[in-house]
């Protein structure tokens, strides 16, 4: 089997448990890589010490047995692992694309839009690159936190490399509802303040927030020496804007309507668009933040391999350090 075929989101749409998605879309995307992505991340070799007996024999350095005849066992120390914590967007607005095959009344916050395509949402989407993302991070003994937020703070699971602490995340993303609108200048400074340990952190939104709360958040947990990854989640309808009939757009997280010929609209709502996330990339690059802006159309692979860029370009820094 090419495990590689379940990272296309059509496909995964298919597959109703997050822990199977998640478990299908790492195996098929290490099976896709030339390389492991884990070279480099083992233990490494601290110091020598005399065999006694009880000592397992695979331990022994047989290299230095050959030039002194007598036993020594190689003492290993592991490199300090990884605490990431995942800050996953909850809002109302990333509902958009849930179930809507058909349907004409659903939109994203701010100008608002509907869509034609049906079944997976930005949350659908950003909540399975969560669980695939801890997926790795668990295989690289690494420990992981999940932290969801809209208004506020709705959920703050501390990070742990414990087995059983996955499927709890798991079982959390899945019990999630996206139901509430965002406030970014009030949750932004607590989310950052919440990360007390120095680590990674890994921000999944569509970012449709205010850009100067986002831009001081980024900046506090830039401060606070954080690893900072941010995906910026949107739906393929918003990256593409794809309508050409008379359509009622309606918000998620306010209360309007406007009924528009989108044609008219598209030229606009494209550079508006384009020049935000240029904005928000800008911002990240210049902290020292990797950005990645995938759409829901997008295979994962992609977001995860971003991810695995910034985790080795990272892990080269502390080496460096």
């Amino acid at each position: 089997m090419d495990g590689r075929k379940y990272l296309d989101a059509k496909t995964l749409n298919k597959i109703t448990r997050l822990d199977l998605r998640a478990r299908l879309v790492v195996e098929g995307f290490i099976t896709g890589m030339h390389r492991s992505p884990y070279h480099g991340f083992a233990v490494e070799f601290a110091q020598h010490r005399p065999y006694v007996p009880g000592d397992e024999i695979k331990h022994i350095d047989w290299k230095v047995w050959s030039k002194t005849d007598r036993y020594y066992i190689k003492e290993y120390e592991e490199e300090t692992n990884l605490q990431c914590t995942i800050l996953l967007d909850c809002s109302k607005s990333m509902r958009y694309g849930e179930g809507t095959k058909g349907r004409r009344d659903e939109g994203t916050k701010g100008k608002t839009q509907s869509t034609t395509s049906g079944g997976w949402s930005k949350f659908d989407y950003a909540a399975t690159l969560s669980a695939c993302l801890a997926h790795l991070l668990q295989r690289q003994s690494d420990a992981v936190g999940l932290i969801t937020f809209d208004r506020q703070i709705r959920l703050n699971l501390p990070a742990s490399a414990h087995p059983s602490h996955l499927k709890l995340m798991l079982h959390e993303l899945e019990q999630t509802q996206p139901d509430h609108a965002s406030d970014a200048s009030q949750v932004f400074r607590g989310l950052a303040e919440s990360i007390r340990r120095r680590g990674m952190v890994v921000l999944v939104s569509d970012l449709l927030v205010d850009l100067d709360a986002l831009t001081d958040a980024l900046h506090h947990l830039r401060h606070k020496r954080h690893e900072v990854v941010v995906f910026q989640v949107l739906h393929a309808d918003e990256v593409e804007f794809p309508f050409t009939d008379n359509t009622q757009f309606e918000g998620l997280e306010m209360d309007a309507k406007l009924l528009t010929e989108p044609r008219s609209l598209r030229k606009a709502y494209l550079e508006a668009k384009d020049a935000f996330c240029e904005k928000v990339r800008r911002t990240c690059a210049t902290s020292g933040i990797d950005y990645v802006l995938v759409s829901t159309a997008d295979p994962l692979d992609a977001a995860l391999a971003g991810y695995l860029a910034f985790r080795q370009k990272t892990m080269k820094a502390v080496r460096r350090a």
